[in-house]
């Protein structure tokens, strides 16, 4: 079992930056591939960006790429989402979620454990 809590969401304006935390309970989370994921009011939940349990594969949304970076500390059992230059179309509700087979995926329907979810919002 793996717990997730996103923490770092806030109000920016536009060309703004922010960072977003989510801390996993668990034991065997550097097993996990995680991934941020983010929904918008009226939108489908979409994929942001994704990280392999060692950190070494990284895969990037194209609405966000150059832009974010993911990292995380398998020692702090954390995932961050570094967001730079924000614009007014990433505000939304960020999602931070963990795979068990680590296979960097797009797709949020295989990723097995899901945090509460952090607000983001961009004004211009």
């Amino acid at each position: 079992q793996v717990q997730l809590v996103e923490s770092g969401g806030g109000s920016v304006q536009a060309g703004g930056s922010l960072r977003l935390s989510c801390a996993a309970s668990g034991r065997t989370f550097s097993r996990y591939g995680m991934g941020w994921f983010r929904q918008a009011p009226g939108k489908e939940r979409e994929f942001v960006a994704c990280i392999s349990w060692s950190g070494g594969n990284t895969y990037y949304a194209d609405s966000v790429k150059g832009r974010f970076t993911i990292s995380r500390d398998n020692a702090k059992n954390t995932v961050y989402l570094q967001m730079n230059s924000l614009k007014f179309e990433d505000t939304a509700v960020y999602y931070c979620a963990a795979e068990f087979l680590d296979t960097a995926t797009p797709n949020p329907g295989q990723y097995d454990y899901w945090g509460q979810g952090t607000q983001v919002t961009v004004s211009s």
